[in-house]
């Protein structure tokens, strides 16, 4: 089983997506890159290079639903003679039934953004959304954990890896122990665990550093050999980086920590001491990041916290 990493550009700060093309029947894409010009041209290259052309992909598979990954699937899809497109059920990213703003603002009020902010965001929110063409509900299937890809010397057998996203989804290859693990294993930066509503009650938060941890000692448990990620190079010694990955974690919760005051802070608050002078998508970030380690700072019994005029006020005990 061939796997071709085709590095295709996009227009966020954290620069080319990684697109993998398994170079094996059924031709299978994973990941797709933005709906961009410059991403389709660099994609079509890519494949060109490997003798193949879009209309030769039967399968599509989205390790996660962020723009940067997903938004090319329609246009692939529909070009290559409706091939079929497949990625977790918790994701919504991708579906025009997808979990609209309404959610995700009641995230941002509870975590103390001020509404001007949470205005911005939103806005933030609508740009970013043009660099992907949502499915409908009959254009994708589900991936499932632990099922298996099939091809036709060999498979890739799904491993659900929460935590950058609820529905993140990585792929095992069990006969050389090499894994795409899409934003979940990442070379140089330590992935962000974003605010999402929780997939089972969008009313409630999803707790995504404690399902992060679970996904990375997940992977470990595997014994990769090699693991390619969603952006840059692929990581060849998974036990250093994951152990750097806990030490990084770590740190970010004691500095967090001591940022609570006796009277007490919201996550805003905390993000705004810890990230200062963020701008753009940062501040939502920024946000995203305090909120995932507040809140296994508070599963860990190390904060207390309380509702106060439907802002989550935390408190060290």
């Amino acid at each position: 089983m061939r796997i071709i990493r085709i590095p295709v550009p996009t227009p966020f700060y954290v620069g080319p997506v990684n697109v993998y093309l398994i170079h094996e029947e059924p031709l299978t894409l994973i990941d797709t890159g933005p709906k961009t010009k410059e991403a389709m041209e660099a994609l079509r290259e890519g494949l060109r290079r490997e003798r193949v052309r879009v209309s030769d992909v039967r399968r599509i598979v989205l390790t996660h639903a962020h723009e940067d990954h997903c938004g090319l699937a329609k246009q692939l899809r529909d070009e290559a003679k409706d091939a079929e497109v497949f990625v977790h059920g918790w994701e919504t990213g991708h579906r025009k039934g997808r979990l609209e703003y309404g959610e995700n603002r009641a995230l941002l009020e509870r975590a103390g953004v001020p509404p001007p902010e949470v205005e911005g965001m939103r806005r933030m929110y609508e740009g970013v959304r043009r660099f992907a063409d949502a499915l409908e509900d009959h254009e994708h299937s589900e991936l499932v954990d632990d099922d298996e890809l099939k091809f036709e010397k060999g498979a890739l057998r799904v491993v659900h890896t929460p935590g950058h996203t609820p529905g993140s989804c990585s792929f095992l290859r069990e006969a050389d122990r090499t894994v795409i693990a899409g934003d979940c294993v990442l070379k140089r930066i330590t992935p962000n665990p974003v605010l999402s509503p929780d997939p089972v009650d969008p009313a409630r938060r999803f707790r995504s550093l404690a399902e992060y941890l679970v996904s990375l000692a997940r992977l470990r448990s595997l014994h990769p050999t090699l693991v390619y990620g969603g952006h840059g190079d692929p990581v060849e010694d998974y036990e250093e980086l994951f152990n750097r990955y806990l030490r990084a974690i770590g740190e970010r919760q004691s500095d967090i920590i001591r940022l609570i005051p006796k009277t007490g802070a919201t996550a805003w608050d905390v993000a705004q001491e810890l990230f200062p002078g963020t701008d753009d998508v940062h501040r939502f970030l920024a946000v995203s990041e305090t909120v995932a380690h507040l809140d296994l700072a508070h599963t860990e019994g190390k904060l207390a916290v309380e509702l106060n005029q439907g802002r989550e006020v935390y408190r060290r005990p």
